[in-house]
């Protein structure tokens, strides 16, 4: 092809640094400062990519981040990435690009076919068809469309660069680096406040540079510099603001080093701001004219036509046609005759006006064709002509063919409204202008009602570019299709949505099928869903939409604006936290200790746990039972430091835990311990623990090692939003403590050995706590219990917990002190019948079921879930109860195995009337056991029940006390 880069000019391109590299396997140039698709134009590709229903042949049609034709796949190996937008991509040296929705080539594509049989696939086609007969379904058409579903090709290796995140305060922060957003920026650093300003390219000034010429740039220089000078300012290129949220929390994507592989730096940063105030100075968006083939490459927006002949000296053509409705595309004209090109005519749908643009193209010598329309573009893969014809009729009277290689259209604008949207902003109909626009009277407020955001510049409505004198320009003219009654075959060629290949006519159908709410339009034909997210199309498709319900834009409305403006990539959104970061795996004071004597592991709650500690070439079945012995018969060492542990002070704390826990909390005298459950709302078991009174003011919550982080939020949640007035002060202090157990009846032996304090059963009782130290290490000592065996839980500042681990290790050896894992720990509570939060709980289940009614105090009014637990399916008789289970014929009942009852019903199935929660076999019994909810299971003792496994004989088991073992509690007292 030949070269359609201009002999000189090129605002932002060096022409001193060649740049090389490769499209589809080709090698071209650009030169340094070129984007992708400013390059790609330069060597004479304006085919650069293919839609995604259709196949049609696509060029670019914007220039900035609205593009939704030229889609690159970017990169080689574990750095490409697919849909990287051309027109937004800096040209690096070396880059490697492949065209996609492609097969076998972007110039030849099989896919192109369904364009011949477009009115087999009009807008919901999907929905009405693919569904009989049932078998070509699922195995013809299914695969078909998921193999061809989607754009480009994902990434099949790790992303191998860096991204990260960073946080940012300010009083305002301004988006938009334009002549509004500076000037607003300026005003806002004059009151003193920190001020940030965002500006998505890598350039200042918006459109003023390219628009305005020298005085635009002029103005923009002045102003940065006045800024740069101020300490309070802070100026950020290449940066999007992707998102507003509440309380002034907004998100922005700071592009630092991408696809450069060879920068070492953060390929981008998440910046995560609090401002007091948004200034969204986001400029505005051209919109396209909808007439017949207007998506034939060559055919672009008459701002991107600017943009390229301004900024990067490509010329998409040499012979140009502009069709318009107002006066703005006619600076395209200007621009190309400036740049050498020829204009073949100007085609504007309004009546003959003076404006000034105008009247400097007429007096150029171009003809401008008043009232009249395009009714087709002639060519495929690029522009050879245009069919003019009235603008009030249907397009069958063509008035002249004009031969051209290139179409700049212009619909009018539309402000970017986008974060002004996105909490909360109100937008109104401006019929005068044809565009939607912030409401000043609705802005985005914040929690103190006050506004949030203010919008200024052509985000605001203003379209004047931010000039005193910029020249007066003619009333546009609303043209939402061209002619203005086309005749239906050219509706089926004129497109809105250019990367979905949404049309006119399928607005139109949907409409017709009783599809009035423009949410609904939107996904019954896809309008705005593409990765540009509707950026030119949507407000083109609301008018369509509004004149096939004959009604008003205002009325019809527009889509909900949702974050992120643009794609962000998930490496930008995880950051640091992938890997081993993302899920940072916690490890107790003791984990290197537990790695070097081969502990197995198992992950609760985001920590890691022994789970046994096999010896040589034990199974870890072999150290279950070994461990299980060590403890029943000597003494055992486990590391509880995972267990949750809050911090609950304040006068009013005793009050407050009352209402957290089902029992009684503020009776509980300093220096003891109380077990206590923990219920939602709705009445259901969440949490259990041990409750310690370390002084009269202050409690220490013990939770399950998964539920410190919840119990902590519910109580917060609570304290916060219902008891705001108690005095109540909590702290989740899990991390700043060890705990070890020392469980079995040589127990209490071994903490005398290590000497320091006096923890005889008349000093330190079961349920009681001391504090002191054990061989020089300062402890809290809790005489508690989980595994039924005389124990002692001892807590110590977490820098000590090795050193008390290896303290009880070496002065226990006399003992053959046994570590053990948190599998010993569940056999040795389901021997004593202790229910376990998870296991015998699953959301659905209350204290009264697992027989804790104990633990629910008689004398409270009131506490966090007693009135949800009168309701009567709380109270049904019929309700599943904890019971135990022994195995009749020595197999071990599988785990979550449903109870079956007798008979059947009327359906001929059998109704289920209870399940297993734990199973094990118990090395202290040598048989195994389980527990489980039964139907009215407390009364059915010595019953023998059935559960039915596919491919094995039906198992029984007999109902039984759920307390297997030491039934009266002896051995906990030593």
């Amino acid at each position: 092809m030949t070269s359609h880069r201009l002999p000189s000019g090129g605002r932002l391109i060096d022409r001193a640094w060649s740049t090389p590299f490769r499209f589809d396997g080709r090698h071209l140039r650009g030169f340094r400062g070129d984007t992708l698709a400013s390059a790609l134009l330069g060597a004479g590709i304006l085919l650069q990519g293919r839609s995604f229903k259709y196949h049609r042949p696509r060029g670019p049609m914007a220039s900035g981040a609205e593009e939704p034709n030229a889609l690159l796949g970017l990169g080689q190996g574990a750095r490409f990435e697919p849909n990287q937008r051309a027109t937004t991509t800096a040209l690096l040296p070396g880059m490697v690009t492949v065209s996609q929705n492609r097969w076998p080539s972007l110039d030849v594509d099989i896919g192109a076919v369904n364009d011949l049989a477009y009115r087999l696939f009009p807008a919901g086609f999907y929905y009405k068809t693919f569904m009989q007969p049932r078998w070509a379904w699922k195995h013809l058409f299914e695969p078909v469309i998921r193999a061809s579903a989607g754009l480009g090709r994902p990434p099949r290796q790790p992303d191998p660069d860096r991204y990260e995140q960073a946080y940012a305060y300010a009083d305002t922060v301004v988006v938009g680096g334009g002549i509004a957003g500076l000037r607003a920026a300026v005003q806002a650093a004059d009151q003193g406040g920190r001020v940030i300003v965002l500006e998505q390219r890598p350039v200042w000034g918006g459109r003023s540079p390219v628009d305005a010429g020298a005085d635009g740039a002029a103005l923009i220089e002045a102003l940065l510099a006045d800024l740069a000078a101020r300490p309070n300012v802070t100026l950020r290129r290449n940066t999007m603001a992707t998102g507003l949220y509440d309380h002034g929390y907004l998100l922005a994507a700071e592009h630092i080093a991408d696809h450069d592989p060879n920068a070492d730096l953060p390929r981008q940063r998440l910046w995560r701001i609090r401002a007091g105030q948004i200034v969204t100075a986001t400029g505005a968006l051209e919109r396209p004219l909808a007439f017949a083939c207007n998506d034939v490459p060559g055919v672009m927006l008459a701002s991107a036509m600017r943009d390229f002949i301004v900024d990067y000296a490509v010329a998409p053509g040499r012979n140009i046609v502009v069709v318009t409705n107002n006066d703005d595309a006619y600076r395209t004209a200007l621009v190309a005759l400036d740049a050498g090109l020829s204009v073949a005519a100007v085609i504007d749908a309004r009546p003959r006006h003076d404006s000034p643009l105008a009247v400097a193209v007429r007096d150029r010598g171009v003809r401008v064709l008043n009232n009249m329309a395009v009714a087709r573009v002639t060519g495929r893969k690029s522009v050879t002509g245009v069919a003019v014809c009235p603008m009030s009729g249907d397009g069958s009277h063509v008035s002249e063919q004009i031969a051209c290689d290139a179409v700049a259209m212009s619909g009018g604008w539309s402000p970017v409204v986008h974060l002004w949207s996105h909490c909360g902003g109100k937008l109104i109909w401006d019929d005068a202008a044809s565009l939607f626009r912030p409401d000043p009277a609705h802005p985005p407020r914040g929690a103190d009602g006050a506004a949030m955001a203010t919008a200024v510049g052509a985000a605001s409505g203003d379209l004047t570019g931010g000039l005193e004198d910029a020249p007066e320009q003619a009333p546009i003219l609303p043209v939402w299709v061209m002619p203005a009654k086309a005749a239906r075959p050219l509706r089926f060629k004129m497109w809105l949505d250019f990367q979905n290949d949404v049309k006119v006519s399928d607005v139109e159908l949907a409409a017709r099928e009783g599809y009035e709410s423009v949410e609904h339009v939107k996904r019954y034909t896809t309008l705005g869903m593409a990765t540009d997210q509707g950026k030119i199309s949507n407000i083109n498709g609301l008018a369509i939409l509004s004149g096939a319900l004959k009604q008003g834009v205002a009325q019809t409305g527009t889509t909900t604006f949702r974050p992120p403006y643009t794609p962000l990539t998930l490496g930008t959104v995880a950051a640091e936290a992938r890997g081993p970061l993302f899920q940072p795996l916690r490890q107790t004071p003791m984990d290197g200790w537990h790695a070097r004597n081969h502990a197995a592991w198992e992950p609760v709650g985001h920590w890691r746990r022994p789970y046994a500690y096999p010896r040589g070439t034990e199974t870890r079945d072999d150290a279950i039972r070994r461990e299980v012995l060590a403890v029943r018969g000597g003494v055992g060492l486990l590391d509880a430091s995972t267990l949750g542990k809050i911090l609950v002070r304040g006068p009013d704390a005793g009050r407050f835990l009352d209402m957290i826990y089902t029992n009684m909390m503020s009776g509980l005298k300093p220096g003891k311990c109380r077990y206590g459950l923990v219920c939602s709302e709705n009445g259901f078991l969440i949490d259990d623990g041990v409750v310690v009174r370390l002084d009269a003011d202050t409690f220490l919550c013990h939770t399950t090692t998964g539920g410190a982080e919840h119990i902590h939020a519910h109580m917060e949640d609570w304290l916060q939003t219902e008891w705001w007035d108690w005095q109540v002060y909590t702290a989740n202090v899990t991390e700043q403590w060890a705990q070890i157990a020392v469980a079995g009846p040589k127990s209490r032996d071994l903490l005398n050995r290590l000497g320091g304090m006096d923890l005889s059963p008349e000093t330190l009782p079961f349920m009681g706590f001391a504090e002191g130290e054990l061989a020089g290490i300062p402890v809290r000592v809790y005489r508690i219990s989980f595994s039924g065996e005389l124990a002692f839980e001892l807590a110590t500042p977490a820098r000590f917990g090795q050193q008390l681990w290896d303290r009880l290790m070496e002065r226990g050896a006399v003992f053959d002190v046994t570590p053990y894992g948190t599998e010993a720990m569940h056999i040795m509570r389901a021997e004593k019948g202790f229910v376990m939060i998870g296991d015998e709980t699953d959301g659905t289940i209350i204290p009264q079921d697992l027989g804790l009614d104990w633990a629910i105090s008689k004398k409270k009014t009131d506490f966090i879930g007693k009135r949800a637990q009168m309701r009567s399916h709380m109270t049904d008789p019929d309700r599943w109860k904890l019971v135990g289970l022994d195995s009749l014929d020595g197999r071990v009942i599988p785990d979550g195995a449903y109870i079956v009852d007798r008979g059947r019903n009327d359906n001929d199935q059998r109704n289920v009337q209870g399940r297993v929660t734990s199973t094990y076999f118990s090395p202290t019994l040598n048989r195994p056991i389980a527990m489980g909810l039964l139907r009215h299971g407390p009364a059915r003792m010595g019953e023998v029940v059935e559960f039915h496994m596919a491919d094995q004989p039906p198992l029984r088991a007999q109902v039984v006390d759920p307390v297997f073992f030491d039934k009266e509690g002896v051995r906990a007292n030593g």
